[in-house]
């Protein structure tokens, strides 16, 4: 299934990627290569210190993104904001369809896919009433 829209959950652990559509959604999970996911404070720097060291992984969402028309990209803490800087640095074209980077805690699917829905405004399809259904 191909989808224009695609939103990105993501923290230091996973990526969780659903490709939205009107009629469905698909989900991929990305995870680092490291077994356990490792976040290193980097001495003297500014703002949360908290760098990912794999851009493999970095590389890998883009590659899962890279044909959506718009991507909305939201996660809790930084995780967010490095793959925004990842993407205008190393994937300018990609990171042009980024229509939003939002902080977004622990959402289930379905609330990552509603908020999808909204900002891409993409409303679900609603049957329209059959002819033996009347309204009093």
């Amino acid at each position: 299934m191909s989808h224009f829209h695609a939103v990105v959950w993501l923290d230091h652990e996973q990526a969780r990627i659903f490709h939205v559509g009107r009629n469905g959604a698909d989900e991929a999970v990305l995870r680092p290569h490291d077994a356990a996911p490792h976040i290193h404070h980097k001495a003297n720097s500014v703002g949360s210190g908290h760098v990912h060291e794999s851009k493999a992984y970095l590389g890998e969402i883009a590659q899962a993104i890279a044909d959506a028309g718009e991507i909305l990209i939201i996660g809790p803490a930084g995780a967010k904001n490095e793959l925004a800087k990842y993407l205008q640095e190393t994937h300018p074209a990609i990171a042009k369809r980024v229509i939003a980077v939002e902080a977004v805690a622990r959402p289930t699917d379905g609330e990552i896919v509603a908020l999808a829905r909204h900002h891409f405004k993409l409303e679900p399809t609603r049957a329209a009433p059959s002819a033996g259904s009347a309204t009093r």
